[in-house]
């Protein structure tokens, strides 16, 4: 079985996959101050909580945005596994070309959902991730990945609002009932909810005209990626687990090569 990790800013995502099927899916709190020995623990105890024996992962790979950690994450693996993982970079054959893009300035969470999208969907595509940022990528007919656009995501935005501001409270970000609110708390949701669409058809809007070529298919995933396709007709489908299979993909890709 292959273990895929995926280290975001807010949580690490991972997915346990027996050949293209995947078995489990867990996420754990991103902690700068876990050791490689809490990591191993969690790692082992989440996979033994979806009934998957740790001893039946032969292989892992995992990719990261936050770089202080992958030392503590790489170890444990080692210790707990017996696995030197495949750490992703941008420099490995994902099966994107990068045409002028630099690909040092671009996160490997970014990367992976593009490599997924393109190998599940044909180009050219749009995938967005809304995650601690939200990011909109443009892959091309040809494979390129063109780059896109970084925006603040949802949950950090919203932050900002009540941290901000003496009276305003933290709010569940969900669809409100109406835009016209009748309340502190549905006026703040309608304001997150209702940036976040228009954001997203406006952003979606530009890339089209910018692409030179009619998009195929625009692909959500990320947390908040399933409210936000079900409140706008400009995205395609929503897939919450693209990155994990974009890291099933590139694993492949690069077992393939060596092999």
């Amino acid at each position: 079985m292959l273990l895929a990790i995926d280290v975001g800013n807010t949580n690490i995502t991972c997915g346990v996959f027996d050949g293209d099927e995947m078995m489990a899916t867990f996420r754990i709190t991103t902690k700068e101050s876990r050791t490689s020995d809490e990591y191993g623990f969690l790692f082992n105890n989440m996979i033994e909580k979806n009934r998957i024996k740790p001893s039946a992962v032969k292989s892992i790979i995992f990719s990261s945005v936050v770089p202080k950690i992958n030392y503590s994450i790489g170890s444990a693996l080692i210790k707990y596994f017996g696995i030197n993982p495949v750490i992703v970079d941008s420099q490995m054959d994902m099966g994107l070309g990068m045409g002028d893009y630099d690909p040092h300035q671009v996160g490997a969470d970014r990367l992976v959902d593009a490599a997924a999208a393109y190998a599940i969907y044909g180009g050219p595509v749009i995938v967005i991730d809304y995650g601690t940022a939200t990011t909109y990528d443009l892959v091309t007919s040809d494979g390129t990945f063109v780059g896109g656009v970084t925006a603040p995501g949802a949950q950090s935005a919203a932050a900002t609002l009540w941290k901000s501001t003496a009276q305003l409270p933290e709010v569940e970000i969900v669809k409100p009932e109406t835009v016209i609110a009748k309340n502190t708390v549905t006026s703040m949701q309608a304001g997150i909810y209702y940036t976040l669409i228009g954001q997203t058809e406006a952003i979606v809007r530009q890339l089209k005209e910018e692409a030179g070529e009619e998009v195929k298919t625009i692909v959500a995933t990320g947390g908040l990626g399933n409210l936000i396709t079900a409140g706008t007709n400009v995205i395609d489908l929503y897939n919450p687990n693209l990155t994990m299979e974009g890291l099933r993909i590139i694993y492949e890709r690069q077992v393939g090569k060596s092999g």
